[in-house]
């Protein structure tokens, strides 16, 4: 069973993009949304590679992710008809400990940053860098299913006050 261990963090400054390695645009729409089932996404990257997630929340950083790759034809076609989606830009990052990335939102997802780090075991241990404000590792209203029902951009204060 594939499994990911990441943690998630809001990013704040410029500090971390001393650290790029490579960048992908990334576009993702949502078949399904809701974390106590199956995620199910489609992943078009850098408009030529198209995948196929599904994933399910098992625990705080744990999840189970299986990705199968479609034509991208097909992925076109699935992403033009589809309700819930987001842009962004992927930053892949030269950092020692983990697999690090940052995502730029874009549309109504901007002005948000995210680094996320996977991690080999969920008790690894982990030096954040600077750039890392806050963990938002398990909350539900930053994650990218989430993010395409509701944009960044329409949340109240309260909502983005909410823990």
């Amino acid at each position: 069973m594939a499994i990911e261990i990441e943690r998630r963090f809001l990013v704040e400054g410029e500090e971390w993009r001393k650290h790029i390695n490579e960048f992908h645009q990334i576009r993702q729409g949502y078949f399904s949304t809701g974390i106590e089932d199956w995620v199910t996404r489609i992943r078009i990257t850098n408009n030529d590679e198209a995948l196929i997630t599904i994933k399910k929340h098992q625990m705080h950083m744990i999840n189970h992710e299986f990705e199968y790759q479609i034509p991208i034809k097909d992925a076109e076609s699935i992403w033009s008809l589809m309700r819930y989606k987001i842009s962004k830009k992927r930053f892949s990052l030269n950092i020692q400990s983990g697999s690090w990335v940052v995502d730029c939102f874009e549309d109504k997802n901007a002005p948000l940053i995210i680094a996320e780090v996977e991690l080999d075991k969920a008790n690894s241990a982990l030096r954040t860098n600077e750039w890392c404000k806050q963990e938002i590792t398990g909350i539900q209203k930053y994650s990218n299913a989430s993010l395409a029902k509701l944009p960044f951009s329409n949340w109240s204060i309260e909502k983005i006050n909410e823990k």
